[in-house]
């Protein structure tokens, strides 16, 4: 990859709330993994410093949109090999029937190339950071670590029999084996799964550990009504409560869905600093319900976005996650000025990365990380370009993005996929797909 890289001559999102102009139009410098300066617009040649520097690979941003890469906050992505299999079913008839039992047969190759999947999928939409939560979490990081992704990874832990020590142990080794490994771009943070499956003693355990190593902690909070409704049964208080009185607000933790928050909820969330991941289209495909996004904005909670799972979702798009969030709160509240397009854009990018504990991320300004995607803008459903913001949000798409870059090495140019073999992937996956459900799949 090249030492430095030059993007020249294009519209540019900075995400920048410092900067007076959103939108600019300018070249973009990177050097060793960094966004170095932003200068006007014009040829490669007419840049100041480019023919001072040795290895510099160009970029023509004449016909593109360049702006941070979607952040993912909330996902499995080794669930991408059950798309498509279990849908239009209740949760629990959901998980109990057709996830779990799946999920059993698992192995750390299935995890693998089910991460690689997504991974493509990720790339080819405009994600370049994503976070993870789910099992053999080893394979997950040698899958980023292969294909130049950024991503916050976590051992799912459950403090059920059989699962206690398991899980414990294997979020050990995770920590100790991936930290800060691929040039940095990997985090690991501690994942308990929910209140419903690690009891309050199990927490306490996973506190301890987050102190001994001062890592993060990500959590399903208040998925459904059910979740709650049995919260409140077993210990009089909700799930956001109940981990707020086992100190485990008193850390950095970032809550998965939020769907079903008191206001006293809200409150304290915003009280204690609490990211929350905004999950829009699994939250309606399961049925669990719409998280109260405007009230949460409203009380200063930090809001990122994420996709969960393929197989509750079904597929990675970001750009699809901005644009259904921003028009639930519209609709629900009956107001078309909630949740402006710039508000979703923030979630998508800066917001999202600031959650997942990474504050050099989201922006396309100078000192920031160079994870960049940039956009076909000469589409007909982009045409014309009156508000950038907007048609992010209301009319693009994962599919028109063309490049990717990520710690400013290029995973994607002109839609060519540089780090990973798709094909490949596809192959090894939908034979994964096949021995899991017995499904000869379709070609």
């Amino acid at each position: 990859m090249p030492e430095n890289v030059l993007i020249h001559d294009a519209t540019i999102v900075t995400m920048d709330k410092e900067n007076e102009q959103n939108i600019i139009r300018g070249n973009i410098h990177i050097s060793n993994g960094w966004i170095t300066n932003i200068s006007p617009p014009g040829s490669a040649e007419s840049c100041p410093d480019v023919a001072n520097i040795n290895n510099t690979y160009l970029i023509d941003g004449t016909g593109l949109i360049i702006m941070p890469g979607m952040v993912n906050t909330h996902g499995h992505s080794s669930m991408s090999l059950f798309r498509g299999y279990a849908d239009d079913l209740p949760l629990m008839k959901w998980l109990k029937k057709r996830i779990w039992p799946l999920e059993f047969k698992l192995t750390p190759k299935d995890i693998y190339w089910g991460t690689m999947l997504s991974i493509v999928e990720m790339i080819r939409s405009g994600t370049t950071t994503f976070a993870d939560m789910y099992f053999n979490m080893d394979q997950v990081a040698t899958a980023v670590q292969e294909s130049g992704m950024r991503a916050v990874l976590s051992q799912s832990m459950a403090g059920v029999i059989g699962m206690k020590t398991i899980s414990y142990r294997a979020t050990r080794s995770l920590i100790e084996n991936w930290q800060g490994a691929a040039n940095g771009r990997i985090k690991i943070i501690l994942g308990p799964h929910a209140v419903y499956t690690c009891p309050p003693d199990y927490l306490k355990k996973v506190l301890r550990l987050a102190d001994k190593k001062d890592i993060p902690i990500q959590i399903h909070v208040s998925e459904t009504r059910r979740e709650v409704d049995n919260c409140l049964y077993k210990h009089g208080l909700t799930p956001v409560e109940l981990l707020e009185s086992l100190g485990l607000f008193e850390r950095q933790v970032l809550c998965a869905h939020c769907v079903h928050l008191t206001d006293e909820d809200i409150q304290l969330l915003a009280q204690k600093n609490i990211g929350v991941a905004h999950n829009p289209t699994s939250n309606l495909k399961l049925g669990a319900g719409i998280a109260p996004v405007a009230k949460m904005l409203e009380a200063g909670i930090g809001l990122g976005l994420g996709t969960d799972g393929a197989a509750s979702n079904n597929n990675l798009d970001m750009f699809q996650e901005m644009h259904l969030a921003t028009l639930l709160p519209k609709g629900n509240g009956e107001n078309p000025s909630l949740m402006p397009a710039q508000v979703a854009l923030e979630m998508g990018t800066f917001r999202g990365a600031e959650i997942l504990f990474w504050d050099d991320v989201g922006k396309v300004k100078p000192g920031y990380r160079a994870d960049l995607i940039g956009i076909n803008k000469s589409l007909p459903h982009l045409t014309p370009l009156h508000q950038v913001e907007s048609h992010l949000v209301y009319s693009a798409s994962g599919a028109d993005v063309e490049l990717s870059i990520i710690d400013g090495n290029i995973l994607m140019e002109k839609g060519k996929l540089l780090t990973v073999d798709e094909e490949k992937i596809m192959y090894e996956a939908d034979a994964c797909a096949s021995r899991l459900t017995g499904h000869k799949i379709i070609i």
